[in-house]
């Protein structure tokens, strides 16, 4: 009896852990794409520095998720930059960054050291070849891209958004980080599923919606996901975000809208009282034991 007991309330810990990991996963999700989106502004910002770009003689900014820049690992990429000075002081460029990020996480991250002054109201261009050595370890898919300059004090003094396809592996950081969603997404529909079908959910309408809302939320980032590895869409923050809430919701809705489990439906049925010898009842037929005669 202990056993079964302990067999029970370990499978029923295991389902609490697998609904926390994946609702911590989905609000720092949301904060991370609520601080990219509020941090968006800064990049616009320039300082008066003005910044072109091109990789393979293909401008960078007028990249899209139907005419992506295409980022092929070990291979080197051509660099073409051109700044133009509108301050009153000289500025002096001392490092270039390539960044890929989906969710404000980055995914591939390439920094090289260069050396550029640009004199007040001048324009200077900076080329240099990039090695994408190790790159297919590091993402696959379309994924939104920044090329940024930085001075000496490392303060960003420019930058220029684009859109990237990047030809790497499943087997790469972004391809095992949808995995993983995917495998706690299965695991929470599992649980949730089990609980339906036992009628072991809460008769609390707002806890029944709060327990099918983790698959809903890993229903919507699986969907952004396999969109951005497929090469469907860009995976902006915005819009990935608003997918996951809507699948959120509708996990929700499912589950406060579901039938309320009849009362006391957390007792063991039928067969788990007569594996337990009867849960305390006589048995037809047999007569109890009455102790001594005094």
């Amino acid at each position: 009896m202990n056993s079964l007991r302990e067999y029970l309330g370990g499978r029923e810990g295991i389902g609490r852990t697998l609904r926390a990991t994946l609702s911590h996963c989905a609000i720092a999700v949301v904060f991370a794409g609520a601080g990219l989106l509020g941090g968006g502004a800064a990049h616009a910002d320039t300082g008066g520095v003005e910044m072109t770009a091109t990789i393979d003689d293909r401008d960078i900014g007028g990249a899209s998720g139907r005419e992506p820049i295409q980022l092929t690992p070990d291979s080197t990429a051509r660099i073409a930059i051109t700044l133009t000075n509108n301050n009153s002081e000289q500025i002096e460029v001392r490092r270039v960054g390539l960044t890929g990020h989906v969710l404000g996480l980055n995914f591939f991250s390439y920094s090289t050291a260069v050396g550029l002054e640009v004199a007040p109201g001048k324009t200077e261009t900076l080329s240099y070849a990039l090695d994408l050595a190790g790159l297919d370890g590091q993402a696959t898919g379309l994924i939104s891209g920044r090329l940024t300059v930085s001075g000496a004090d490392g303060e960003e003094l420019a930058s220029v958004a684009t859109v990237t396809d990047v030809r790497g592996s499943m087997r790469s950081v972004y391809g095992l980080f949808g995995i993983a969603l995917a495998v706690l997404t299965a695991l929470a529909a599992v649980d949730a599923a089990l609980g339906i079908a036992r009628h072991r959910l809460s008769a609390n309408r707002w806890q029944r919606g709060v327990r099918l809302l983790a698959p809903g939320v890993g229903v919507g980032l699986i969907f952004g996901f396999t969109a951005s590895v497929l090469r469907w869409w860009v995976p902006a923050t915005g819009l990935w975000l608003a997918v996951a809430g809507g699948a959120a919701a509708v996990g929700f809705l499912l589950g406060y809208l579901s039938p309320t489990p009849a009362t006391g439906s957390e007792e063991p049925d039928a067969e788990d009282i007569d594996f337990l010898g009867g849960a305390g009842e006589t048995p037809v037929g047999s007569v109890p034991h009455a102790g001594p005669v005094a």
